[in-house]
């Protein structure tokens, strides 16, 4: 039977039957998707082998490479090949490695003068003038460390400028305190190896080293579950602030109208404020007292 409004599907095509050219058509649909998913790995793998920087101009100097560094740095140029920055480098088929230069500056009155013209960006102040009448009039002004790295990096300065921050812009730290620019990963202690991705934090932060009786297993995973390394709307560099950030590990279940989490009714200890603070799990890093991480 068929129903008001509708006709039986007939062999060739009625409207219960979708039309070939149609079907081939709707194929095709997907095509764009493929291809446009295509250039995006290949571009993603372009990204991660190489990476494009655009020099600084110096009046006056020209760069060097890094042949002409390893002449007198030859155990920091020996090392700058396993640098996650040994891949920057100028675009065009003339290019020269100048891994060191793209943060340094064009290197060729240092070169000339014996080391005694310091770099463009030496990132120390009192460099001394060129002697003579040098064609480099117009030096730049020594910058700090982290003008370096915020040509690259503009996304960090940003996360710096947020309420609570790792003390760099005081100049109470630098960038290269936590990530060497010279050898190795450009995340100090970033491996395969547990727990060596904190070590960077407990060098400046030992009370939450530990070891504690009982500890908080949220450790295991890195400061970075609960804190965020540069910069932090919330106090502390938390992700998150309150007890939602406990709440993001800790199961919630409600039965009758009563808010449980760890089988413990905490209906009216959550709106106290955050678990640390409401006078219950103070101990958030670890505890050698208490199983509820109290001290």
């Amino acid at each position: 039977m068929t129903t008001p409004g509708h006709q039986q599907s007939g062999q060739h095509g009625g409207p219960g039957v979708e039309r070939p050219w149609r079907r081939l058509m709707r194929s095709w649909l997907w095509l764009p998707v493929a291809l446009s998913g295509l250039m995006a790995a290949g571009l993603a793998c372009r990204t991660v082998n190489r990476s494009v920087v655009v020099l600084p101009e110096v009046p006056g100097a020209t760069y060097v490479g890094n042949k002409e560094c390893e002449t007198c740095h030859e155990e920091i140029v020996r090392d700058f090949v396993t640098a996650d920055h040994a891949r920057l480098m100028a675009e065009g088929p003339r290019a020269l490695s100048v891994g060191c230069e793209s943060c340094h500056g064009p290197g060729s009155l240092h070169v000339e003068s014996g080391g005694e013209v310091k770099p463009p960006y030496s990132f120390s102040a009192g460099r001394p003038a060129p002697a003579g009448d040098h064609p480099w009039t117009a030096r730049p002004q020594a910058r700090a460390v982290e003008e370096a790295c915020y040509r690259c990096h503009g996304h960090v300065r940003a996360q710096f400028n947020l309420p609570s921050h790792h003390p760099l812009p005081e100049g109470r730290m630098s960038c290269t305190d936590c990530h060497p620019p010279h050898k190795g990963l450009a995340h100090k202690g970033g491996s395969t190896q547990l727990r060596v991705a904190e070590e960077t934090c407990l060098e400046c932060h030992p009370a939450q080293r530990g070891p504690f009786v009982f500890e908080h297993e949220a450790l295991r995973e890195g400061c970075s579950v609960c804190h965020t390394p540069h910069g932090s709307i919330h106090p502390k560099l938390l992700v998150t602030r309150d007890s939602n950030l406990c709440l993001r590990c800790h199961f919630q279940q409600v039965q009758g109208g009563v808010l449980r989490i760890g089988g413990v009714d905490h209906t009216t200890r959550v709106r106290q404020g955050t678990c640390w603070t409401a006078g219950c799990h103070e101990a958030v890093h670890g505890s050698r007292v208490n199983s509820s991480l109290r001290f």
